[in-house]
């Protein structure tokens, strides 16, 4: 996602103490950058990462094919989740 081909028009606040901006100014220097681009590159990635997972699942041809094998399988009778789940729930009054 390119930050700097789009018109930014929202605006997002940030408090910081004096260590974390002292930190992310040097960042910045060192990326020879703005702070603008270099926070919301950053957490854009940040966000990419945390949502992967959730977004997406890709598996190459390999595990795609051990995950239906797997997928494939019948049940089994697991006893003691069978009682467990027949138990009256804690949680209602």
């Amino acid at each position: 996602m390119s930050t700097t081909s789009r018109r930014r028009s929202r605006r997002m606040d940030l408090r910081t103490t004096p260590e974390e901006r002292h930190l992310i100014d040097r960042a910045v220097e060192a990326c020879s950058t703005d702070l603008t681009d270099f926070v919301i590159s950053h957490a854009c990635e940040a966000a990419q990462r945390v949502l992967a997972d959730r977004d997406n699942f890709a598996l190459d041809t390999a595990a795609l094919e051990e995950w239906s094998r797997m997928n494939a399988r019948p049940a089994r009778d697991l006893p003691g989740v069978r009682q467990v789940l027949q138990r009256p729930s804690p949680f209602i009054e």
